[in-house]
């Protein structure tokens, strides 16, 4: 191939490359431009658990006092056992009780309520009865013969539902005995858990869990006792086939948990159950459920 042949050659295959480059870039220009895809951002709405439990005090000697709460609904009913500790009980064991069945029956919570419950609001006073703290069984409960009345009273050897902020004073009446109500209203610790608790969630009724009566006590303080408390009680009494006591007039009480919230204007009742030894659970549950229909959406 002769010199002027190879250079004819190569001009062709520049003005080649030069046509196909051009070409190219037309094409590309005319062709739309892909926006880069972006993934949305998938986000997991936060949902509460439906049983939660947290530490809400702690008693004179150091013992944590707990509450467990089921659903997450707008308003709180609460339900406190053991304010008169290894007294009374089979108000924990109840409460605890409660605490399996609402624990594995998620339809017992109406839509819109919270069920609270304090099993024990008095673990020194389980203690002084049992040496045992947290969890109790029925068959735990000694025979009736066997109770020791100082764990009706907590390490200070305070009543404690003679500690709260209705008509106080220093020293009060249990059955005719002279008992301490502690040095001020809320002066314990386990009472000032228990008001901490009502400040925050404002329950709209609390359920006291108590022994031995076979009744439903209302409660009241300087202005008479509410109607709705009235209501709750026979609500209560006739699920569980308990007495109704629309006043309790056995004899003089000062400084009572069910008094204070009566003066909040809180419906608040006692359940005294019938026996020192039993839960009566069918009753309670019973009750429990009459209580939760009447506030449940």
């Amino acid at each position: 191939m002769s010199a002027s042949t190879l250079k004819i050659f190569a001009i062709a295959s520049f003005g080649i490359a030069i046509l196909a480059t051009l070409t190219v870039f037309i094409i590309s220009k005319n062709e739309p431009v892909l926006e880069p895809v972006i993934e949305p951002e998938i986000t997991v709405p936060e949902t509460k658990p439906f049983v939660s439990s947290s530490t809400i005090g702690v008693s004179v000697e150091g013992r944590n006092i707990e509450m467990y709460s089921f659903g997450d609904g707008e308003e709180s009913i609460l339900f406190v056992g053991g304010i008169h500790g290894g007294y009374e009980w089979n108000s924990i064991v109840l409460a605890y009780d409660m605490i399996d069945q609402f624990s594995s029956d998620e339809s017992l919570v109406p839509e819109g309520i919270t069920v609270r419950i304090i099993p024990n609001l008095n673990p020194d006073g389980l203690a002084i009865v049992t040496n045992k703290t947290g969890r109790i069984f029925e068959s735990d409960i000694p025979d009736p013969s066997n109770r020791v009345a100082a764990g009706r009273f907590n390490a200070n050897n305070v009543d404690l539902n003679r500690n709260f902020a209705c008509k106080w004073a220093p020293e009060s009446t249990w059955r005719g005995e002279v008992v301490s109500a502690g040095t001020q209203a809320f002066s314990e610790p386990e009472a000032q858990a228990l008001k901490n608790v009502v400040e925050n969630i404002s329950p709209k009724a609390v359920i006291f869990w108590h022994s031995q009566a076979n009744n439903v006590y209302a409660s009241e303080c300087e202005n008479g006792v509410l109607p709705e408390t009235l209501d709750i009680m026979s609500i209560y009494a006739q699920a569980g086939g308990y007495g109704e006591v629309p006043v309790f007039d056995a004899y003089p009480i000062t400084g009572d948990a069910e008094g204070w919230l009566a003066s909040l204007g809180i419906p608040a009742i006692t359940v005294e159950l019938g026996s020192y030894q039993s839960t009566e659970w069918n009753q309670n549950l019973a009750g429990v459920k009459s209580i939760l229909n009447k506030y449940g959406k």
